[in-house]
């Protein structure tokens, strides 16, 4: 296409570039700017990579994870300096209403990928694989994987159990090339055959399976595991019997890191499984839920009470002569009831702004 030949004129080279580079980026599904979004060197001040997570490891400096579904809080954990952003698929619950994570399908936590990709510049993006997405075969979970990291914009992928279809499902993911978490302890994709939302590893058996299984996802090449609801001594034991860093949820304080999700430590919602029973490793660092409720209330109440939106929040305007005008046209076309209605919300607006001005 001549569209592609070089320009002799400099200035006409640099429009060509341009266009061409903004075609390519609108082209594109990849989020811009992501880490797969262009040939731009990574700043290591600016991204977070395995090898950043495993030097922490290596000097025992704490992990901090942090599972977010949308463009806002991925800013929000991107500034607060997180190190790992989790797309949970948790979103099931949290986002979308449900019992428990089951109903989320894979093009629904794609989107919530996007949106936190386009928002975390920092933290290394991890996506969860949902339940129904990777438990056939091992080609369905590669597949799925790649889905993930190719139209989600992730860095890597976490997926849940540690049956032996699972673990074999890992290592095909991680023999594809892509980064993957394993999770143990309480799995909520398996509530079916645990019987709900259970803590795991309270006897011994349990206690053993959760530490062979960890290791189990450590052999299959997991660079971390998740230890959700345990014990803290059977998480301990899990931690120093690996090599890779363990990330705790409700597993005490021995893990190599914690992950809370964004809207429980905010103390923002209760969503409905949280609603029958809150877990108690859910500290809340704020009480961001009262405050949008009280926010809300005074909102209503404003404009119930006509006191917003005020002058202060109605910038735009338009002059006296241009009112006087503006009613002339309003009356050529026969809105009389209009033409009034525009002075008299001018001159309230004049009088709104200057309460004190003498009127002759």
């Amino acid at each position: 296409m001549a569209f592609f030949n070089i320009p002799k004129s400099s200035a006409s080279r640099s429009l060509s570039f341009f266009l061409f580079h903004r075609i390519r980026r609108n082209m594109s599904n990849i989020p811009e700017n992501t880490v797969y979004g262009g040939p731009k060197t990574q700043n290591p001040d600016q991204r977070v990579t395995l090898t950043h997570l495993r030097q922490k490891h290596r000097k025992g400096e704490p992990i901090t994870m942090v599972t977010a579904y949308d463009y806002p809080s991925a800013v929000h954990v991107d500034t607060a300096g997180i190190d790992v952003c989790l797309v949970g698929d948790s979103a099931a619950m949290v986002v979308h209403g449900y019992d428990t994570t089951l109903p989320i399908t894979l093009d629904e936590m794609l989107v919530h990928c996007r949106a936190v990709a386009r928002g975390a510049k920092r933290p290394l993006l991890v996506g969860d694989l949902p339940f129904g997405s990777y438990e056939s075969s091992t080609r369905q979970a590669v597949e799925t994987a790649v889905r993930v990291l190719k139209e989600g914009g992730m860095d890597a992928i976490k997926l849940e159990g540690g049956s032996p279809s699972r673990i074999t499902a890992a290592k095909a993911i991680v023999e594809a090339g892509i980064a993957v978490i394993g999770h143990v302890g309480l799995t909520p994709q398996a509530i079916s055959v645990l019987g709900g939302f259970r803590p795991q590893g309270k006897s011994v058996a349990s206690a053993v399976k959760v530490v062979e299984t960890a290791l189990a996802l450590q052999e299959a090449g997991c660079f971390s595991v998740v230890l959700e609801c345990v014990p803290a001594p059977v998480a301990a034991a899990a931690t120093s019997a690996l090599k890779i860093p363990t990330i705790g949820i409700g597993a005490g304080p021995f893990c190599s890191g914690q992950v809370l999700v964004y809207h429980d430590l905010l103390g923002m919602l209760q969503h409905p499984h949280h609603a029958k029973v809150t877990p108690k490793f859910c500290k809340q660092y704020g009480r961001v839920g009262d405050v949008i409720n009280k926010a809300l209330s005074d909102y209503k109440e404003e404009v119930t009470n006509g006191s917003f939106p005020g002058p202060s929040h109605s910038p735009y305007k338009i002059s006296a002569s241009d009112v006087s005008s503006f009613y002339n046209e309003l009356q050529q076309l026969g809105l009389d009831k209009a033409a009034s209605a525009a002075v008299e919300a001018a001159e309230k607006m004049g009088k709104a702004e200057s309460p004190n001005a003498v009127v002759d």
